[in-house]
This record gives C-alpha cells, structure tokens and sequence, in this order.
C-alpha cells in the first residue's frame, strides 16, 4: 500500500477522490475569496484557465491584475494577444503591472491569433499569456494547454459564457457574472485537482476597474515607449480616455 501511495504522490495532478492535488503549482490570484476554493490557492502555473462572461467588457480583465502585477514583478512577461480593447496604460499602472514587461500583440484574427498565443505560450519560461480567441476547436485548446505546460506559463482564455458547455482540456474554467451589490460572483465550473466548489463572490470587483473610467487626466498614448509591441498584419492604433478602447474593425 505504501508503494501505490507513493507512486500516486508523485503524480501531482492526479486526483484521488476527495483528496484535494497538493502538488499543483499555482500563482496566488490576490483574491483570498477565491484562493481559498481553489486546488493549490491560486492560479494553475504550466495549465490553461478559461475566464467565461455573459457580457464581455465587464471588467474580467481587472480579475486578473494582482496576478499579472506579481508576474512583471518577477521579470517575467505579460502577453496579450489581440486583445478586443486596447489596454489603458495608467489603468495597469495603477494596478500595479508593468509596462517594461507587458507585450501587446496584434495579428490577422483567427488561426494567426491562435498560431501566436501558441508561439508566445512556448517561448521561454515563466510569465503569463492572455488571449481572447473567437472561434477554437477542442483540438487546439489541447495545443495550447500542451504548449503552457511546457513553459510553466499561466495561460488565460477569455471565452463567452455558451463556451461552458462544450468540452475542455482547461485546468481551471471560471463563470463569471454580476454579483449584484456584493461584487462579482463566479462559479467554478471545472477546476483539475479537486471537485468544483461552491460559487465565489469577489467584493467590489468591478466598482474599482470602473473608476479609472473617471480620471480622464491620467490619459496617455500606447506607444512603443510605454508597451512593447509585437505587430503582425496591422497596425496599432492609439488609445483614448477610457481604461479601454474597441479594437478596429476589420474589413
């Protein structure tokens, strides 16, 4: 007996039962709501999340800012992959991320945007890579979850709230909606080492992505001095006064 267990203690993402996996590596997500119902505390390192909304634009992104501050911190990169909005600097700032490390990449949309999130998932070790695909096969959410295992990346899909009920290789898969007064709720659909767990409500989640919308004099102009940018087939434009700007349509 003592053999099996310590055969299956060395296979970390293993689940037995009730036994929650102890051996995941994981980022904390600054959320101590949240923390506390995840295997491990926190964001999966090496493993693909998936952040689904009813709405998009509610401020999801703003989830992810302790998480992505401690990640330029360390010296590692933040990447983007064609975001819907382009990211106010001063919001980042503000939440503590550093533009030195954040890399914004622009593709054609589609198979080049996927193709990129692999190349940036791959290269190197360590960071965090965020993408907001809009179509993706079940094949190619395996490439990804594949290529962030092989980089120890944390890897973030944002997807609408219909992706919950087709099937995922995604370590962790988050729903997440408003919370009315309370904050944002979100409810663990899959989470890899441990049963689902009751919903979460993050306390005024959304009020404090939403009044960076106010101070408009922190304005400031996405440039190549502020954010590295990665340009593949377009060009990008500058941002406004808001923490966000819709991305160009393409015709």
């Amino acid at each position: 007996m003592n053999s099996i267990n310590q055969l299956l203690n060395a296979t970390p993402q293993l689940w037995k039962g009730r036994q929650a996996s102890r051996g995941q590596r994981t980022l904390p997500t600054g959320h101590a709501h949240l923390d506390r119902q995840l295997p491990g505390k926190g964001w999966p390192r090496g493993a693909m999340t998936e952040l689904m909304t009813h709405k998009p634009g509610m401020g999801e992104f703003s989830l992810l800012f302790p998480a992505l501050a401690d990640t330029g911190r360390q010296g590692q990169w933040v990447i983007l992959v064609d975001p819907p909005w382009i990211p106010y600097p001063a919001t980042l700032e503000g939440h503590g991320l550093l533009l030195e490390r954040l890399l914004l990449v622009r593709t054609g949309g589609g198979k080049q945007s996927l193709w990129a999130c692999e190349q940036a998932l791959r290269s190197g070790r360590g960071g965090a890579v965020l993408a907001w695909p809009e179509r993706i096969s079940f094949s190619r959410l395996r490439r990804l979850q594949i290529a962030a295992e092989s980089s120890s990346k944390l890897a973030f899909l944002f997807r609408p709230e219909n992706a919950g009920r087709e099937s995922s290789p995604a370590a962790l898969r988050l729903k997440l909606g408003p919370g009315g007064r309370n904050g944002v709720r979100v409810d663990i659909l899959k989470c890899r080492g441990s049963r689902p767990a009751e919903p979460v409500t993050i306390p005024h989640f959304f009020s404090a992505y939403g009044k960076q919308q106010c101070q408009t004099h922190f304005h400031a102009t996405l440039t190549e001095h502020n954010i590295h940018t990665a340009l593949a087939g377009s060009a990008l434009s500058a941002a406004g006064t808001g923490p966000a700007q819709p991305r160009p349509k393409r015709h």
